[in-house]
């Protein structure tokens, strides 16, 4: 079940809210807990109790590392972390390592072991990343444990952010999970609602669209490419996950205020960086923060010689590419953003920071076209074959079909992506969602928002259902 979804848009998400909203407060989390496990049930039926059974697990070491000291206590803390990861390996990569070995064994003229083709669960790489972040909390002592197991599956389970984040650190929810009455007010669920029906508009009338044809030519075979369908191709591809993955954390941060919830923002237009670096504070911004506290800080952050800060960086961003998928393409991508990482440390950043604004932003698209091309290519060989029809001019008319309601699709996707630019336009589009605001400007946002979700309706009614693409991982 995905939020642009009939079922969900139509069935659930209403059913829920309103036993959600007349429930009364003490019985909230119980709600909120048994519609998340619905939720998770429906789209994962066989590892929904493999999750459960891994919660109740986490639920009891805690409890036993708090009343724990010294090497009790880091063994707990390792055998807790350690089964969510060998879950997350068993699911998500064991098939990969058994591919990569299987190659090795063919060099060796051995016999190859089977692969597990375990079906890949929606969501696991989030759930166990936030089952990690409430493990190491409560172990350095930055968040006291759930008292009961039902706060404690809620943290992991509560709908709007288990499938593709935002990666919810502990400690920025534990209060909340506990009391928010504060926060249960009608502009917040109204906030919430205009957010949420924004977040579906990025997914369903910009993201889908574009993303039509960019799976048209990446489809393509790559001695069939020339230099414009590679750049049509790229583009779309670009605007497409950025409206795809931000549309859907706009919709996780809506609904979680309907729900009298705060969720950290995921995105800050990224695509108006000036480095790379400021590229990936403004991308996926939670996992960034993530990888920082729980990865980087703890194998010496910047407290460390030069080789050895560029050495975690580039730890860093393999794993990041890892956690996105198991695939090569995935690790080369997350290599290729550490080592620009490196280079501005180097001195490129102190250059880029005094060249314009516009210099700054068209190297940063730049290197962030490139690394998209091996995130969304098949293979390591089609992702080099498509640079070389970017980069080695090769002349010709576009191979699929575009019509103007796609150019019309791109030309609103680079003025939503390139407006924070303007430091005037990106206050006023980050106020836009705030819950206060005077009463011209809420009947505005209010009709606003109406239209677009009507645009939304038809849009679905019109086209076939199409997922997230963060869901893959």
């Amino acid at each position: 079940m995905v939020f642009s979804s009939y079922y969900f848009l139509f069935v659930f998400l209403p059913l829920f809210l309103l036993l959600y909203w007349t429930a009364p407060m003490r019985l909230r989390n119980a709600v909120a807990l048994g519609g998340s496990c619905f939720f998770y049930a429906w789209g994962a039926p066989e590892f929904f109790l493999v999750v459960l059974l891994s919660l109740l697990l986490d639920f009891y070491l805690v409890r036993m590392m708090t009343l724990s000291e010294g090497k009790r206590k880091r063994r707990l803390l390792a055998l807790a972390v350690g089964q969510n990861l060998l879950i997350l390996f068993t699911v998500k990569y064991l098939d990969f390592f058994i591919g990569n070995l299987n190659l090795l064994l063919e060099g060796l003229s051995l016999g190859g072991i089977p692969l597990a083709k375990i079906v890949l669960p929606i969501g696991v790489s989030f759930i166990t990343f936030q089952k990690i972040s409430y493990l190491v909390d409560c172990y350095y002592g930055k968040a006291r444990p759930m008292e009961n197991f039902r706060d404690h599956a809620l943290y992991i389970l509560l709908f709007p952010q288990l499938i593709a984040g935002p990666i919810v650190r502990f400690r920025e929810i534990a209060d909340q999970l506990l009391e928010r009455r504060h926060q249960d007010t009608l502009d917040e669920k109204l906030g919430g609602l205009f957010r949420f029906i924004v977040g579906l508009a990025k997914k369903v009338l910009i993201a889908d669209v574009l993303g039509q044809t960019a799976d048209e030519i990446f489809a393509l075979s790559n001695h069939a490419l020339n230099t414009p369908t590679a750049w049509v191709g790229v583009l779309a591809y670009a605007f497409q996950i950025y409206f795809d993955f931000a549309g859907y954390s706009d919709m996780a941060i809506g609904l979680a205020r309907m729900l009298a919830f705060r969720f950290p923002e995921n995105f800050h237009f990224p695509y108006t960086a000036r480095s790379v670096t400021e590229f990936w504070r403004r991308w996926h911004i939670t996992l960034s923060n993530w990888m920082r506290d729980y990865l980087y800080i703890p194998l010496g952050g910047n407290r460390v010689p030069r080789r050895r800060l560029y050495f975690n960086l580039i730890v860093v961003f393999l794993l990041s590419g890892l956690w996105h998928g198991a695939a090569w393409t995935f690790v080369f991508w997350g290599a290729f953003h550490g080592f620009f990482l490196i280079l501005e440390r180097f001195g490129l950043g102190a250059r880029l920071a005094k060249a314009p604004r516009a210099l700054g932003m068209a190297y940063t698209f730049g290197v962030v076209l490139v690394g998209w091309v091996f995130f969304r290519a098949q293979d390591f060989g089609f992702a080099v074959d498509y640079l070389g029809a970017l980069f080695l001019p090769q002349g010709g008319h576009l191979l699929v079909f575009t019509s103007a309601k796609f150019w019309v699709t791109m030309g609103l996707a680079a003025a939503g992506s390139f407006l924070g630019a303007f430091e005037v336009w990106e206050r006023r589009l980050l106020r836009f969602f705030e819950a206060e605001a005077p009463p011209a400007a809420l009947v505005f946002r209010s009709a606003a928002c109406f239209l677009l979700g009507l645009l939304c309706i038809g849009e679905l009614l019109a086209t076939d259902f199409n997922p997230f693409i963060y869901f893959q991982f």
